[in-house]
């Protein structure tokens, strides 16, 4: 079953290239094919705590998950990449 589009979603794996962690929220802005027929992949926009937008990042779709009701939203410092 597909997201809905401008859902929030939640990574389960870690971006290290983006610094970005398991569990860090992101926005579903669009889904896209593998370039070479493998596993089909969805663009998210990712921001920080005050709303403003931090990262774009093309991830696949096992690495994102519906937000759930017994879930909790935090606050962590964005680790510097690079």
């Amino acid at each position: 079953m597909k997201l809905p589009l401008y859902e929030r979603v939640a990574l389960t794996q870690d971006l290290e290239e983006h610094g970005l962690q398991k569990g860090d929220l992101g926005v579903l802005v669009d889904y896209v094919p593998h370039p070479k027929g493998g596993e089909e992949g969805c663009l998210l926009e990712v921001f920080n705590a005050l709303g403003d937008s931090i990262a774009v990042v093309a991830v696949p779709l096992s690495d994102i998950e519906p937000l759930r009701a017994d879930e909790v939203l935090a606050v962590r410092h964005l680790a510097k990449v690079g």
